[in-house]
């Protein structure tokens, strides 16, 4: 079954949006690489440098997948994977101050979301998407 006329434009829409977003915070890790491997030192991460341009690509490699359709499903799971890692990782509302508390709880429920998304566009990329390369695993 495959996904056309309106219905893969939404889509086309959507995966534009969701991947090139992705692409670009992943870009940031490189564009802010000091600052980021601060914060990624102060959450303990083993090799925060390595971890943050790791994190940069897996983002700007997933959202590209995403929003051309090149391998959608390996882009969508790994883009779900890190989002949901890097959630409680990086984001641990519950072990900060009080006074940093929302800001990392948003951050956290933002990755939640996402990754969510990222699970829906797993679930549909079994399907021909219309305006996408076309290479993927089915």
């Amino acid at each position: 079954m495959a996904i056309e006329g309106t219905d893969g434009i939404v889509l086309l829409a959507g995966r534009a949006l969701f991947g090139v977003v992705l692409a670009f915070m992943g870009l940031n890790h490189f564009q802010q690489r000091e600052a980021m491997t601060g914060y990624a030192e102060h959450k303990g991460l083993p090799a925060p440098g390595f971890s943050v341009l790791a994190s940069g690509l897996v983002l700007v490699a997933g959202g590209l997948s995403i929003a051309t359709g090149v391998y959608p499903v390996v882009g969508a799971v790994v883009i779900a994977g890190f989002l949901l890692v890097s959630a409680g990782t990086m984001h641990d509302f519950w072990a900060v101050p009080e006074d940093q508390q929302q800001d990392e709880m948003t951050q956290f429920l933002k990755n939640l979301v996402m990754a969510g998304g990222a699970l829906v566009l797993a679930a549909v990329a079994s399907q021909s998407w219309a305006y996408s390369v076309g290479l993927g695993l089915f």
